[in-house]
């Protein structure tokens, strides 16, 4: 039994099965570190039952103590208590206070929102991916194995890993990301906070959990309790779904012009062309298609097509492949973009994930310059 110091909180109660009544008193973590240690060695702690019924969470840890940058290729700024990911590629950020430390009730808040703000920056999810095979190393077990189980997938079957690890990367670039704050309970102001932010935020989800110590007669028992799930519950809406090109363009013409819809076929038609595979997305409302590039064992992605009429452009991801791991080549791709008429990308987005209208593709001539410019892109890949 792992001694703590006693709360006023309270007692619960086990029968066991010949009739007999056993008390167990609240007790507090001994250390922070402890609790960071129980949410390590048992992630279900994270009750995702509790955060979506109809779907529960299952957790894989990617590494404890995980650092943040505040600024590209930078060294880290901040350290976040542990990193997981849920089975549909969420990051989600957890960090750990005591209740009796003062900083629970609103540094941490400040703390945490600068690691969100940043993670989906400058932690591509190579970043995320190398962290996590690194603990497979340390703790002399398979990642893929771990991915199947996340998945429930049977290791025996294929398991496609590149599939989710380009999941969790939409995910960090739509700023879908889940923050987590555990204590052995959650102070008034810092529910308060949490249940506004999570109100507010979208995609982004805010929670709290609080995880409650009874022992007593050599048992310990550990009661989550997840604080902060919105009050008010949109009907249930379908499962993500794997979108395919005839989905993809039959949301389409319901949410675009079709005007739109042909500047997207017509795009899709390029790439099926000068491309070595077209992925597609998962999402409950979105679908998105990526044209990629298999060149010196390692995918390019090129652009992303979105069913609402946006086009991304990857720059982020661009960062940790050659040619566009260079600046001087993004800056190139940037100039090119930006002659397009009606395409405007600030310098200071050529490590971030850009947008524009796929309308502004609509004059001809606009459109051949874009399809040139993923002409180059091709082009200076397979040269790399």
């Amino acid at each position: 039994m792992i001694k703590g110091r006693k709360s006023m909180a309270g007692k619960i109660y086990l029968v066991e099965d010949n009739g007999t009544l056993r008390s167990l008193e609240e007790q507090l973590y001994d250390s922070e570190d402890l609790l960071q240690t129980l949410l390590e060695r048992y992630p279900d702690l994270l009750a995702g039952e509790q955060i979506d019924e109809s779907s529960p969470r299952r957790w894989l840890l990617v590494s404890r103590e995980i650092g943040v940058p505040d600024i590209d290729r930078g060294a880290d700024r901040w350290s976040i208590d542990h990193l997981f990911l849920d089975q549909d590629g969420v990051p989600t950020l957890v960090e750990v206070k005591r209740s009796n430390d003062t900083r629970i009730r609103r540094e941490v808040v400040g703390q945490m929102l600068d690691y969100a703000a940043n993670s989906v920056v400058y932690w591509p999810s190579e970043t995320i991916r190398k962290k996590f095979e690194a603990r497979c190393d340390g703790i002399g077990d398979d990642p893929r194995r771990l991915i199947a189980d996340l998945l429930e997938i049977d290791p025996r079957d294929e398991v496609d890993l590149e599939g989710f690890w380009e999941q969790v990367d939409i995910n960090l670039r739509a700023g879908k990301v889940r923050l987590i704050f555990v204590a052995d309970e959650i102070p008034t102001e810092l529910r308060r906070i949490v249940e506004f932010l999570n109100e507010q935020m979208n995609p982004a989800e805010v929670l709290a959990v609080e995880i409650r110590q009874y022992v007593g007669e050599g048992i310990k028992t550990l009661v989550p309790k997840v604080i902060g799930l919105k009050k008010v519950y949109p009907p249930p809406g379908p499962e993500a779904r794997q979108w395919d090109e005839q989905s993809f363009f039959e949301e389409m013409k319901i949410r675009c012009s079709l005007e739109e819809v042909e500047i997207a076929k017509k795009i899709l038609e390029w790439a099926k062309k000068n491309v070595d595979q077209i992925f597609w997305g998962r999402g409950k409302h979105d679908g998105s298609y990526i044209p990629k590039l298999y060149h010196n064992g390692q995918y390019h992605w090129t652009i992303d097509v979105w069913t609402y009429g946006i086009i991304d452009i990857p720059f982020g991801y661009m960062t940790g492949r050659p040619p566009f791991d260079e600046e001087s080549k993004r800056l190139e791709l940037l100039l090119r973009l930006n002659q397009i008429p009606g395409v405007i990308i600030p310098d200071d987005r050529i490590d971030r994930f850009p947008r524009f209208k796929i309308s502004i593709l609509k004059d001809e001539t606009a459109l051949c310059q874009f399809v040139e410019t993923l002409d180059w892109i091709v082009q200076e890949i397979r040269s790399t």
